[in-house]
Parts: structure tokens; sequence; C-alpha cells
């Protein structure tokens, strides 16, 4: 009798158990980007402090010690955009919506994760519909879409990085990404051993041309003698077409590549490892992926700028219009101006180090300044920063 209670009870309890298995798992909100955004072996991203957004931090800034007060309202935020897992640009973006986690806990937040455009704009809409205070978009190409779906929802703020918007509930975050690349470009200058450095981008569309261009004036501001040799990937998310690419300029006596490309750079970054010879990251603090081959990494910190976006929300501050950041608000630009201990100091060559220390350094320091006072420019492809005095081919020490 005992056995036979025994043997039911343990179907009972079996079917339960089975029945528990099959129902739906609860969906937990959206509150971090997801993972591969940002890598273990990445250094950690220095966190945005409470300034405004004319003064931005830069990269070394330090970490807040405590939170800005609750607002007591609830604040929801969405960001939009490609596919994650870059380690450059997209990840930056996902990077800012995680500080904004990590400092803000009135602000829900979700991250839509989707290559297709058209999926993109779907997602977009929803989120207005279902009355998001904050619609955050990624790209050039999505500026139309996106100040259309403004135009249908007033009540909700859009901004989007990389393009500006009419509507009056929408802003744009732009970056002058030819100065940022002036920089690297100079540092590429400085230290080619055979004069011939290269370029690698992802599309060949205006936005890209102005980080050629500023790269390009960089190194004719340090030796209008040095060539430049440009290539384009003609996509954002293939390594593999990077890589054979940066192998050719390589073969061809380039020893320094920058790479603008996206995903598409980590290739590039690869083949400086394969054929022990340099390169240069973008957006993202890239000097960590291959060591002792990556110089620096040309910053835009897309990241700082989808902070403080939703600072200026919780604020009550944030207007439309468009903002634009570059060396003056320390938005854009070379690691080694932000970073007193780039991991290249501890794994490039003896000999590079030295020459960074001694002589890139103060004359990048030097070159800045000019830049962030006015007493030079750098010229803008696109025509959008107007440019009066640029930096002069051979310029450097005069």
């Amino acid at each position: 009798m005992f056995r036979h209670t025994m043997v039911k009870l343990f179907v009972v309890l079996l079917a339960l158990t089975m029945l528990a298995s099959c129902a739906p798992a609860a969906v937990a909100p959206t509150t971090a980007p997801a993972g591969g955004t940002n890598p273990t072996s990445a250094p950690a991203a220095s966190e945005p402090t409470a300034v405004t957004m004319n003064v931005l931090p830069t990269a070394a800034a330090a970490e807040p010690t405590s939170a800005p007060a609750a607002t007591g309202k609830k604040f929801k935020v969405a960001l939009v955009i490609g596919l994650l897992g870059d380690k450059s640009f997209n990840d930056s973006a996902a990077r800012g919506i995680q500080f904004v986690n990590d400092k803000f806990s009135d602000v829900e937040t979700k991250i839509i994760e989707n290559q297709d455009v058209g999926e993109q704009q779907l997602a977009a809409r929803a989120m207005a519909q279902q009355g998001f205070d904050l619609v955050i978009t990624i790209g050039y190409g999505s500026a139309d879409w996106t100040d259309q779906i403004a135009s249908e929802f007033p009540d909700t703020h859009f901004a989007i990085i990389d393009a500006e918007l009419k509507q009056p509930n929408g802003t744009g975050l732009t970056f002058k990404e030819h100065e940022g690349s002036f920089t690297v470009g100079m540092i590429a200058a400085m230290l080619t051993t055979t004069k011939k450095v290269g370029y690698v981008g992802g599309m060949d569309v205006p936005l890209l041309r102005r980080f050629e261009t500023g790269y390009i004036e960089g190194v004719k501001y340090v030796d209008p003698t040095i060539e430049v040799v440009s290539g384009w990937v003609g996509d954002f998310n293939d390594p593999n077409k990077g890589k054979e690419l940066a192998l050719t300029q390589y073969t061809e006596g380039v020893d320094i590549i920058y790479a603008a490309a996206g995903k598409s750079g980590e290739g590039v970054l690869q083949a400086s490892k394969e054929k022990n010879l340099f390169s240069i990251g973008v957006d993202s603090d890239q000097d960590y992926m291959q060591p002792g081959h990556v110089i620096t990494s040309m910053l835009k910190r897309v990241d700082l700028a989808v902070y403080e976006t939703v600072r200026e929300l919780r604020d009550g501050t944030l207007k439309g219009g468009t903002q634009s950041f570059g060396l003056k608000e320390g938005m854009v630009g070379s690691t080694f101006l932000y970073n007193e201990t780039p991991v290249f100091f501890d794994s490039g060559p003896a000999e590079m180090v030295t020459k960074i220390k001694s002589d890139v350094l103060p004359a990048l320091t030097a070159a800045t300044d000019k830049i962030k006072n006015g007493e030079m420019c750098v010229d803008d492809f696109m025509k959008v920063f107007p440019c009066t005095n640029p930096a002069p081919e051979g310029g450097m020490g005069k």
C-alpha cells in the first residue's frame, strides 16, 4: 500500500514538473546592450560625469562618485541600431545606453538591433506608438525616415547619430571626424619608415571621405612627400574583405593603415599582426585588439553623445537642432590625447614607443591646441564645417 501510494505521488510530481517546463518564460525588459558590445579584453570605457554637452569629459575622465538624483518621473528611451558586436561604431552607441543604465535609475532603456533598415523603421515607429520619450537612431542613411516618423509623433523626441533632423522634436548629433582623423594622420606620418601609409574605408560615401580627407591632411601636415594609399571595402561588416584589402596595401609598401570600416576594420587590424606591421583603429578604443600592432585609435565618442542626450532629456533641456562635437569638446581624436597609458606603450616596439613619447606626443598636442583655439583648421570633405585657415602642408613645427 505504501509503495503504491509513493508511486502515484511520484507520477503526480513528474507531471507537474513537465507542465511547468512547458509554460512560457517571462520576458525581461532590455536594459543593457547585447552581449559582445563590451569585450572582456577591452579596456574599460571611461564613464561620463555630470557636465554640460559643451564641456564633455574626455576619454580619461573619472567616473562620478554617485549617480544623479532621480527626477520623480520614469523615462523611456530606445536605441534602434544595426548589428552589435563591431567593437567600433555601433558598440559605442550601445555603450552609451549602458552608461545610462548605470547612472539613471529613473530611465528604462531598450535596444532594438536589426541589420534590415525596413525593420529599424518599424521598430522606431513602434517605440513612438508605445509612448517612449526618446528614440535614438543611427547613421546618415537613417535621416529621412527618422525625420518622417518624428513628424508623425511630435510628443516623442528623436535623436540621430551622424545626421541632422528637420523636425522641432529632432536632434542631430554630428562629429568632426576630420579633426580626429587629422590627429592619427599625424601619428602615421611621424612613425612610417616606408613613407607610404594606407587608409581603408568601409563604404565610399561622403562621411567616410571626411575621415579620409582629415587623415591625409594630417599626414601632409607632417610631410607632404609621404604617399597615402586609399581603398574601400564596400561593406561595413566583412572583416575578410577588409583583411584582403589591407594585405594588398602592405604588399605594396604601406606600413601603417588607418581602418575606418566598422566591423570590416577588424580584418585590417588582423592583417597588421599577420604582416608584423601596424594599424590604427576607429570610433571605439581598439588598441587592445592586436597588441603591439594597433598603434592608436581615432576615438569618436558616440557613447558620450548618447548618454548626454538622455541626461538632457531628464533635465528638461533637450532641444531640437544639431549639436556638433570635435577636438575642442574632447569627443574625437587619437587615444594618445585621452589615455596616459595606451596599450601600445606596453606592447609596441621599444624604439617606436620612445619616439612617440619624445617626438609624436609633443607635436600632436601642439597641433591639437592650434585646432582648438582656431589658429588652424582641418578641411571637411562634406563642407558642413567651414575651414578658412587649413593646416598647411609641411606646417608641423612652424
